[in-house]
Parts: structure tokens; C-alpha cells; sequence
């Protein structure tokens, strides 16, 4: 298994809520958010950034 770094994220009590919400369908919070990002990076239209420290965005802010 790879190296796993930890991040650190704020969010909304309701978006916190919605979270815990996932354990009962047998996911982590940890987990869930692992597989939305994998999924995400995957989609053809997200360049990770070059060389020179910039990708292309195109329309994501």
C-alpha cells in the first residue's frame, strides 16, 4: 500500500452530518472521500498540473 498522507478539511455541520450519515451504508468518512476523489481524477478533463506548476482548469474554480 502506498504512502498515506492526511489532510485536514473544514466543513459545513450539514455536510458533516451528511458524512456520518454514510456509516450506516458501511463506508468511513475517510473512505467515501477517497473514492469521490479517485473517481473525480480520473474523468478525462482533469490535467494534473505540469512541470512548471500549472494545469489547465478549464472552467473548474
Amino acid at each position: 500500500m502506498p504512502k498515506l498522507i492526511r489532510i485536514m478539511i473544514q466543513l459545513p455541520e450539514e455536510l458533516k452530518d451528511q458524512l456520518d450519515g454514510l456509516k450506516q451504508q458501511g463506508y468511513t468518512t475517510s473512505g467515501f472521500i477517497r473514492a469521490i476523489l479517485d473517481r473525480e481524477l480520473q474523468k478525462p478533463e482533469f490535467q494534473p498540473p505540469t512541470e512548471d506548476g500549472n494545469g489547465s482548469r478549464k472552467g473548474r474554480r
